[in-house]
């Protein structure tokens, strides 16, 4: 789907790259969210899953900045993933308004169960790209992803 404003050569193609890239981040999020569904899991969920796999406990505050999400809609994931008893929050020693989150012993073993698949999805949907092709979109993103502001 293409846009129907009817600006400048510059505007429309720009507005026709962001529809076509937000359609396609979100068709594929559909695709790839199923496997999680199956699971019990929501994206954002999912997402903290893997980086406490990842990355090991975190603040809970900078998990929510490497996820991009809220405070308050960070706040609500792990609160979910705590009534599934996947994730546990502590106190930090240093500052105890602070939480760290922790995996628990049920929330590894879900992700290590799942994480597998995942993988395997995602390389079978990137797989209509060649590496090469796959290495161009990294730079591209990261290109869209850092632009700063001009005044």
């Amino acid at each position: 789907m293409a846009t129907h404003y009817k600006g400048t050569i510059q505007e429309v193609t720009a507005l026709d790259s962001y529809i076509k890239l937000v359609r396609a981040v979100e068709s594929l999020t559909a695709r790839l969210n199923a496997l999680l569904q199956k699971n019990g899991l929501t994206g954002s969920q999912f997402s903290v899953l893997e980086a406490l796999y990842h990355l090991g406990p975190l603040c809970q505050t900078e998990l929510g900045s490497k996820l991009l999400k809220s405070g308050g809609n960070i706040t609500m994931v792990i609160d979910n993933l705590e009534k599934q008893e996947l994730v546990k929050r502590e106190k930090t020693q240093k500052d105890r308004r602070f939480y760290t989150i922790h995996l628990t012993e049920r929330g590894l073993n879900l992700i290590e169960k799942i994480f597998p698949d995942h993988v395997k999805a995602i390389t079978l949907e990137f797989s209509v790209l060649t590496e090469a092709e796959q290495t161009e979109l990294q730079r591209m993103c990261k290109l869209i992803g850092i632009k700063k502001q001009s005044a």
